[in-house]
């Protein structure tokens, strides 16, 4: 045997086909081992023997008649028959049989070729059972009656049922009742020999969820090629369908939205326009896509759009940044943008998405009231500047005036003029105490206002200061104490809030005719209170009286003032760590109250 007649015993001996080759005399001169596997007999037992040992005494005439038109040189392709094996059993085969010849070309003997059909159709049986039974789509199958035939495991896994529960019953149990009539029009197309390809519906499991499917339904055929039945592969798409409807819902928001929305990769191309980017920036969105998005982006500010992009790898968000940008026009807009990465499903980091909102018009407020900020410190400082100048130059002439006038008092005691001089001296009086107050405003903003510090009782001075202004008025002002507590602190000063307390609530009752004063004390404050019965200060306006230059709206023009000794006071109070406020009614006055730390 050479190498070649090696190799091709070699070939024929790994064949899976029966490969039986024997003379003219039909003797068998070849037995491969795919021929002992489907008969049972081995090389050995038919060598030298005659062919018919496996044909059945029935069919032998069929045989003899197949041997002689191979004889002639004739070629049989696939011929269905039995044949017998060892142990008697008939096997289903296709065989095929050539001539086999000589050198010379001369006919000498004949090969059959077989295949074990029954052997072949079980292989494809089952792997076909395997290739449906792990598939991950619900392959099922009906009879044209619409009866389960076959259920496999992502069935089970889609529907809730397992096998044994829904074989054998009627397809409308998957079915939604209203659905029904789909079920008879894909069984008609079926009928018809019709495939339906992905056809999108509603399917109900055993726990009464609806499932949104894809089903695919194929004619099953017999043999004959009848139509007997049905095969459907179903695959869930709910997920699916909510990523579409929430892609779309997306699309929908980011294209209505008045913000630009602009998205680009990690190189800068733009990838995305929206048309609110087509408003802000004036580019449609075919001129500007593929572009890159340094062409927005001025060339002083081109190191911003590294910075962020760096930012963006790390997967860090930039959040509400101001910057300025050109549109297609060459004006400059003034933005904010909120940068975001842009991930695809494995997670990495692709681009970035990009919104834009022009800001220009809060950037123009924001500047004008800045510069309206600036100029209004400005015309405070000159107007502190003005007031305390003009303090000092008017308390030096009304020193001499008044310095005069009780001059001017003293030799007139017995003269009929002295009325008048005496009410000249008031109002001198009056004006030097806003001289003074006008000063102390201007001290308090400069932060010059000093304080001398002493220890003192305070419910002494409020007796004090009580019998010092009694004598100027009509009103009653009703005061006792019988406490004492030391508190540290300047006593001029508060002598002045106290003092001023007590004028406004003569002057802010006109009817009432009475003041009530009272001091309490505890471990750690001692707590003055002043009470009027007059106008009242509505509710509204309680928390501003204490600003500079406050007035209550709508009082009458007898009540003078300029609302700069509520202001004094209270920021005497707060430099001492103390506290002053306010309790009132409209028509029914109001309680002044002041509470100082003890020693």
């Amino acid at each position: 045997m050479n190498i070649q007649q090696g190799i091709l015993a070699g070939i024929i001996n790994a064949s899976e086909d029966i490969i039986i080759v024997q003379d003219l005399d039909g003797c068998i001169i070849s037995w491969n081992r795919a021929a002992s596997l489907a008969f049972g007999y081995s090389e050995d037992d038919v060598l030298g023997k005659s062919a018919s040992l496996i044909v059945p005494e029935h069919l032998r005439g069929e045989e003899n008649e197949l041997l002689e038109r191979v004889k002639q040189g004739e070629k049989i392709g696939q011929f269905e028959t039995f044949r017998a094996t060892k142990a008697g059993k008939l096997i289903h085969v296709a065989i095929g049989f050539s001539p086999v010849t000589n050198q010379l070309g001369e006919i000498v003997g004949l090969s059959a070729i077989g295949r074990d059909i029954q052997r072949i159709a079980e292989e494809k049986q089952g792997m076909l059972a395997a290739i449906i039974d792990s598939s991950d789509d619900a392959i099922v199958s009906k009879n044209l009656f619409g009866i389960i035939t076959s259920w496999n495991r992502s069935a089970e896994r889609l529907f809730e049922y397992s096998a044994h529960e829904i074989i054998g019953r009627h397809v409308h149990t998957l079915i939604p009742e209203k659905l029904w009539e789909e079920e008879a029009m894909i069984i008609s197309r079926i009928k018809r020999g019709e495939k339906v390809e992905h056809f999108k519906t509603l399917r109900v499991a055993k726990s009464g969820k609806l499932l949104q499917l894809s089903v695919t339904v194929s004619p099953i055929k017999n043999r004959a090629g009848e139509i007997i039945g049905a095969s459907k592969i179903a695959r869930d798409v709910s997920q699916h369908r909510l990523a579409e409807e929430k892609q779309g819902i997306l699309a929908a928001i980011v294209s209505s939205s008045d913000d630009a929305i602009v998205s680009k990769t990690l190189e800068g191309i733009i990838t995305s326009w929206n048309f609110g980017a087509e408003r802000l920036f004036g580019y449609h969105e075919s001129e500007i896509i593929g572009k890159s998005i340094y062409t927005i982006i001025p060339r002083n500010r081109h190191h911003e759009e590294q910075g962020i992009i760096n930012k963006i790898k790390k997967g860090e968000k930039v959040d509400h940044f101001e910057t300025v940008r050109v549109a297609k026009d060459g004006r400059e807009l003034s933005l904010s943008i909120t940068v975001s990465p842009v991930k695809n499903r494995s997670g990495e980091i692709i681009g970035a998405s990009k919104i834009a909102r022009d800001i220009s018009e809060q950037v123009k407020v924001r500047e004008d009231r800045e510069l309206y900020t600036k100029r209004l410190e400005k015309l405070n400082h000159y107007k502190d500047e003005f007031i305390g100048m003009a303090s000092h130059e008017l308390k030096t002439p009304l020193t001499s005036i008044n310095a005069n006038l009780q001059l001017l008092q003293r030799k007139l005691q017995e003269s009929a003029f002295k009325g008048f001089v005496t009410k000249t001296l008031r109002h001198v009086n009056k004006l030097t105490a806003l001289v003074s107050e006008l000063l102390d405003v201007t001290r308090i903003q400069e932060g010059k206002l000093q304080l001398n510090k002493t220890y003192f009782d305070l419910a002494e001075l409020v007796e004090e200061c009580v019998e010092s202004i009694q004598p100027t008025t009509t009103h009653t002002i009703q005061y006792e104490s019988k406490i004492t507590g030391a508190v540290l602190a300047d006593r001029q000063r508060i002598e002045q809030v106290i003092v001023n307390l007590l004028t406004n609530a003569i002057k802010y009752s006109p009817h009432g005719k009475q003041v009530i004063v009272s001091t309490e004390m505890d471990e750690h404050e001692m707590c003055v209170s002043i009470q009027d019965f007059g106008i009242g200060i509505p509710a509204d306006q309680t928390a501003q009286i204490f600003s500079r230059f406050y007035r209550v709206e709508g009082l009458a023009p007898t009540y003078s003032g300029l609302g700069i000794g509520l202001y004094i006071s209270s920021e005497i109070v707060q430099r001492h760590n103390g506290k002053i406020w306010v309790e009132s009614e409209i028509g029914k006055g109001s309680t002044f109250k002041l509470k100082m730390p003890l020693k």
